[in-house]
C-alpha cells in the first residue's frame, strides 16, 4: 500500500500557520514524522495561499528536499505552478497531483508528468468546477479509460498512474461508500498495471469519528483492488489496517512488513 502523507496541506489550520510563518523546523519534522510512520511521499498543499500558492509550493518543495530529499506529492490544479516546483527541486520520486480532462490542465500536466518522468493522479472527473463531480461508478469508468489512454500517449507510464476515483462525502449520500467500492473493483480489473488512490478522508468529510469511517472503508476498498491513498500516516490504528491488509491480500511475503512494522511499534 503507498501513502501518501497528508499533514501538510495549508486547508489544516496548524499546517497552513507554519506555511505562514516559514517555520521550517516544524514543517520538516512534520514531514519526517509522517516518513518514520509509513508514508512513502509527502503531499505538499498551498492552495490556501491565494495569490501566492505557487512560492510557497516552491518554499515546501525546497525545504524538504535540502532537510530530507523527501518524495513529494505536488498538489495543485495549476500546470504553471507543479512546473515551477519541478524546475526548483529537479527529477526524483515525484508525484503531480492531479489531472483532469479538463483540456488545458490534462495536455499541461502530462506534458510535465513525461518531461520529469513523474507519477501523476488521475481524477476522473471531466472537468474542475462545482459540476463536474461524477455521477455514477460508469462515469468514473469511462472518464479514466480517456485519462490513461491520454497519458499513455503522451509518454506517461501505467505504472506512473495513479487513478482516483474521487470519494463523495457519505453524510452526503448514503450510496457513495458502495459506489466507490463497485467503481474500484472495475478499476483494478480495468486497469491492472495502475494504481488506485483515493484521497481517504473525503468519504467521512462532516461525520462523528471520522477515522473509524476511514480505516473501516480502507480495509474494503484494498480488497477491491487499492493499492494508494492520501492519508493520514500518523493514524497508528488505520496504518495497522492498511499493514493487515496487505498480509491478508498477500501482498506481504510471510507478513514480514507486518510483523516488522509490530516490533517497531508503528502499528
Amino acid at each position: 500500500m503507498i501513502i501518501i502523507g497528508e499533514k501538510l496541506n495549508s486547508s489544516i489550520p496548524a499546517a497552513k500557520a507554519m506555511m505562514d510563518a516559514e517555520n521550517r523546523d516544524d514543517i520538516v519534522a512534520l514531514a519526517k514524522a509522517q516518513l518514520d510512520a509509513g508514508a512513502e511521499y509527502i503531499d505538499i498543499n498551498a492552495g490556501m495561499f491565494l495569490g501566492g500558492e505557487t512560492d510557497k509550493l516552491v518554499f515546501l518543495a525546497n525545504t524538504l528536499k535540502e532537510a530530507l530529499d523527501a518524495p513529494l506529492s505536488i498538489d495543485t490544479p495549476s500546470a504553471a505552478a507543479a512546473r515551477r516546483v519541478l524546475e526548483s527541486v529537479g527529477k526524483g520520486k515525484r508525484i503531480i497531483n492531479s489531472v483532469t480532462m479538463e483540456p488545458d490542465r490534462l495536455e499541461g500536466m502530462s506534458s510535465l508528468a513525461a518531461e520529469y518522468g513523474c507519477g501523476v493522479v488521475a481524477l476522473c472527473m471531466q472537468a474542475s468546477g462545482g459540476d463536474a463531480m461524477p455521477d455514477s461508478a460508469e462515469t468514473r469508468v469511462k472518464t479514466a479509460h480517456m485519462l490513461v489512454d491520454a497519458l499513455v500517449k503522451k509518454g506517461v507510464s501505467e505504472g506512473g498512474i495513479f487513478i482516483d476515483p474521487m470519494l463523495r462525502p457519505l453524510g452526503a449520500d448514503s450510496e457513495s461508500g458502495r459506489e466507490a467500492l463497485d467503481t474500484i473493483a472495475r478499476l483494478r480489473a480495468d486497469f491492472p498495471n495502475c494504481h488506485i488512490s483515493v484521497g481517504l478522508s473525503n468519504l467521512s468529510f462532516g461525520l462523528p469519528k471520522r477515522r473509524l469511517i476511514n480505516r473501516a472503508f480502507a480495509a474494503s476498498a484494498m480488497a477491491r483492488g487499492l493499492d494508494a491513498a492520501i492519508a493520514d500516516p500518523l493514524d497508528r490504528d488505520l496504518m495497522g489496517v492498511f499493514a493487515a491488509c496487505d498480509a491478508i491480500l498477500g501482498n506481504d511475503e510471510y507478513c514480514l512488513d507486518y510483523i516488522g512494522k509490530c516490533r517497531g511499534g508503528l502499528i
